[in-house]
């Protein structure tokens, strides 16, 4: 036998195994079903082991709704400005109000989603770095580029090989 201590779980042959009780439930779901359901799918082991979009969350929170049209629209105009806009407040007051209920800046949050979004491309299709960079609102490859170098220590490319291999074709 042999450990390997970053993988979430892990398929050899007909045996397979799981560093715990989620990630049992994602190893029991697999990749097909958990990528229709909220349970992150294949999650590498050194990374964020939920949602951004959820992490963002708390009971009542006043910004679900902003989030998930954010999620939903990545790569639109996600400027301050527009935020406050789509909850009727002033830019000032919304960024002071997201900031206390979340914790985090709209800057970080949508970087945060924008990153999963191109995670979960990179993995699920064959789309050339650059169309991943574009559809998750990145403006440029160089820029998403920057992201998963500061969040996860690796490139785009690099992620692709390390945690997913080949992706498969769209």
């Amino acid at each position: 036998m042999r450990v390997e201590s970053d993988p979430i779980f892990i398929r050899d042959g007909d045996v397979w195994t799981s560093a715990g009780i989620t990630a049992g439930i994602d190893l029991s779901l697999a990749l097909d079903v958990a990528r229709h359901l909220v349970v992150f799918p294949k999650r590498p082991g050194g990374q964020a082991q939920f949602s951004a979009a959820l992490s963002l969350q708390k009971s009542g929170e006043r910004f679900a709704e902003l989030h998930a049209w954010i999620a939903e629209n990545l790569a639109s105009d996600l400027s301050v400005g527009v935020l406050a806009g789509r909850v009727g407040i002033s830019e000032r007051s919304f960024v002071r109000h997201y900031r206390a209920q979340t914790g985090t800046t709209p800057a970080r949050s949508i970087e945060r989603m924008r990153l999963e979004a191109a995670r979960r491309l990179l993995g699920d299709t064959g789309l050339p770095v650059k169309r991943v960079a574009a559809r998750c609102g990145f403006g440029s490859e160089e820029t998403m580029r920057r992201g998963f170098l500061r969040a996860l220590g690796v490139s785009p490319q690099a992620y692709r090989e390390r945690f997913t291999g080949a992706a498969r074709s769209e």
